[in-house]
């Protein structure tokens, strides 16, 4: 596979909706608290690219795990993803579906950072601002050809922990909002097992070679 480019950074942005964003705000210096977990996601991540594919797939998802289960609020991304429908699911099948989030989270970006060919990482040391106290942490991979690509993690702090509520590729493209359409069709179609059953197989598929 060729050094990162735009589709392998957007993968885990794959197959729905429309781009959306979030407002601009000015930018401060950074508490360093929302920071952290986007610098041990970025080292994390530089380690499985590191390692390639020379060492299975279900090895490194398993090192990724714990990383992106303390840097994300996946709770938090799994209800905004399916909107008000998420009230409407059935109890029973939401620890179903908040384990195939996971890991379909796991295996997307396992399967975008899986080969390393000299790409430099960035992480701007202030952050931005936006809706309902969150903060923007703005990080860069760098190509060693081409041109730089960016991800922007939307922290929000609960419990005095900060973690990440969404990804804003080229700083814009809420992963949320694409994945919002996605899983809307899904529940529409066949209800919480049609979007369980969909991200296991994504998951699934972005774990064959």
């Amino acid at each position: 596979m060729p050094a990162l480019d735009r589709r392998t950074v957007l993968i885990a942005f794959m197959a729905a909706g429309l781009p959306a964003g979030l407002p601009a705000g000015a930018r401060a210096a950074a508490d360093p608290a929302p920071l952290a977990p986007v610098q041990a996601l970025i080292g994390a991540l530089q380690d499985i690219m590191r390692q390639g594919r020379t060492v299975p797939f279900p090895t490194r998802a398993a090192t990724l795990t714990p990383v992106i289960e303390q840097a994300f609020d996946l709770n938090a991304i799994l209800r905004a993803s399916v909107g008000t429908e998420y009230a409407s699911i059935d109890p029973a099948q939401l620890p179903a579906l908040a384990t195939a989030f996971r890991d379909y989270t796991v295996a997307s970006y396992v399967h975008s950072f899986d080969e390393y060919n000299g790409q430099r990482f960035e992480v701007r040391p202030d952050t931005r601002a936006v809706a309902n106290g969150a903060q923007v942490v703005t990080t860069r991979i760098i190509p060693t050809g081409g041109e730089p690509h960016e991800l922007g993690y939307v922290m929000r702090e609960q419990n005095g922990r900060w973690r990440v509520v969404d990804v804003l590729a080229d700083g814009s493209i809420s992963r949320v909002a694409v994945q919002r359409s996605d899983f809307r069709r899904l529940l529409a179609q066949g209800g919480a097992g049609a979007l369980i059953a969909s991200l296991q197989a994504k998951a699934r598929d972005l774990a064959t070679p």
